[in-house]
This record gives structure tokens, sequence and C-alpha cells, in this order.
């Protein structure tokens, strides 16, 4: 048996019925995707021990992230999707800052083994021993000459939106010693550049964020003001899917006719079969296609 077969899909079509399946009765799907693109989230690579962690977090295993982003890595080289991206929690923190910058290179020398177009979302942990400037200055996205916290692409005619949720409830960037991961908000000038884009966007739209979004997640977990975020992407009737990592169990949702999915965490758990990464297809019709890997599909 192939160790990188799914176990599931869930489809979404526009604002209508959410629909979970096993892959061998996935739908056929009459119309080329749009756009194809992969997810993989919450590697929090360090060199340092286990920690043990309770639900729904769950067990860190930081020292296989590398290990699993890898074969997340030669498995989406193999696929070729449009882009990939990774939804925040990119490393852990280490003794000192040297350590934890040195661990932040290392997992993005990983990520780069990708041949196609790379994006980061912004996550808590990324902030334990670095502010924002200096986290962006060790990481590429495409497109960008220097990368940037909360932006937005275009591909295959579908507008994909990275928020940055990485502000504290004063509004303040998140940077060591001012953060806390259950206080994460969207600023109002990040929600007002999220409408503006809705507003320009020509089809339809996919939003990724770390923290999640969707109302039934476990509170602690929420973006504190992710009704207003929502708000604003029910409004523009253009947004088919939510994708976060941040709840590292994973969970699927609907509120709203909108789709949200929390990828289950890369450093759950040991051994290759715990890894966690999706590949998603955009459809004309509008429907979305997930294909989970290894224990992305099980939740």
């Amino acid at each position: 048996m192939n160790p990188y077969n799914c176990s599931r899909r869930f489809f979404i079509k526009g604002v209508g019925a959410f629909i979970t399946a096993p892959i061998a009765g996935c739908k056929i799907f009459e119309d080329a995707p749009l756009v194809r693109f992969g997810i993989v989230t919450d590697c929090h690579y360090a060199d340092i021990p286990m920690a043990h962690r309770d639900y729904p977090v769950g067990d860190a295993y930081y020292r296989e992230s590398t290990g699993k982003l890898a074969e997340c890595v030669a498995v989406m080289n193999r696929e070729k999707p449009a882009f990939l991206i990774e939804l925040g929690d990119f490393k852990d923190l280490g003794p000192d800052k040297s350590a934890t910058v040195g661990y932040l290179d290392k997992i993005e020398s990983v990520f780069a083994g990708f041949q196609g177009e790379r994006y980061h979302v912004l996550g808590n942990h990324d902030f334990d021993a670095l502010d924002k400037v200096e986290f962006l200055a060790h990481i590429s996205n495409a497109g960008q000459s220097k990368a940037i916290a909360h932006y937005s692409f275009v591909r295959g005619g579908v507008t994909f939106i990275v928020l940055d949720a990485c502000y504290t409830s004063a509004m303040e960037d998140y940077r060591p010693g001012n953060w806390d991961w259950r206080d994460a908000n969207v600023p109002p000038e990040q929600l007002d550049w999220l409408k503006r884009e809705l507003d320009a966007a020509r089809g339809p739209a996919v939003v990724f964020c770390h923290q999640c979004l969707d109302p039934q997640a476990d509170a602690n977990h929420l973006v504190r003001n992710a009704a207003d975020v929502r708000a604003v992407i029910e409004h523009s009737g253009k947004v088919r899917a939510v994708f976060t990592g941040h709840q590292h169990s994973g969970r699927i949702g609907k509120a709203n006719g909108i789709a949200y999915y929390s990828l289950r965490a890369t450093v759950l758990d040991s051994g290759a079969e715990e890894n966690s990464y999706a590949t998603v297809a955009v459809h004309p019709s509008g429907e979305v296609a997930v294909t989970g890997y290894r224990k992305a599909a099980s939740i």
C-alpha cells in the first residue's frame, strides 16, 4: 500500500452542502480545477526534546518535523501543485536567539526543496524569540522581494488572501515577551484591507490564517475578533474556504456556507505515519476538494 494515500476528502459546493466520503467513493469532477495547491502547518521545528501537551494540542516531537516536512515536499514535487503554503508555527524556541534562528533557517531550507512557489503564514510561535522583521528576513514568499506578513495573490483566477492575526488585544505586533497564543487579533486596518481585496476579486477566493476563524473551534485557538473577520468574508460572497492551523488536532467545520479546515499539525506525535499535509483543488463550479495525506484526512 502506498503510505501517502489519503483516506478522505471533503467537498464544498459554493455555499451548499458539506460532504465527507472515503477516497474510493470520491466524486469525480467533470471540470479540471482552476488551481491546485498544497498545505502544511505547525512544524514547530526545534532541536529540543519532545514535550507532552494536553488535548487539543497534543504531544510535540519537534526534531521529527524536518523529516516530516521533507516527505511533504517530496510528495508535492511529485504532485506538482501550483504552490505550497505553510500555515504558521514554522519553528519553535531554542535555548537562545541564535539557536532559534538556526532552527528557522534549517526548516526553511527543507521547505525550499519544493520545486514551485512557496508561501508562509505567520504563527504565534514564530515570535517567541524573534520580532516580525527578524522572522520575515529569514523566509521567502514567491513574488516578494522581502517577505511580508499579510498579502494576497491570484492563481488560476482564484484570489488567495493570507491574514496575519499575530497581534495582541492592544493591536500590537507579536514580539518576544509580548504575545499570548490565546490572544490573537486581526487589526481594524487589516480588516479594511481584507474587504478591499475581496471587493476587487473577480472570482472565488480562499483565505489563510494561522489561528482559527471557525466559531466551533476550541475557544483558546480562536481569533478573538473572528466574528468581525467572518462578517467580512461572508459579506463578499466569494470565499469558498478558510484554511488554518494552530489547533494541532485539526478539525473541519462550516459556518454560514463557508468551510473551515484546520489542518492537523506536522509536529503532532511521533513517526512518519503521524505526518499530515494535503492538496486542495478549486474547481470552476465553486467546489473545493481537499486530499489529505497520512493523518490529515482522518480528522
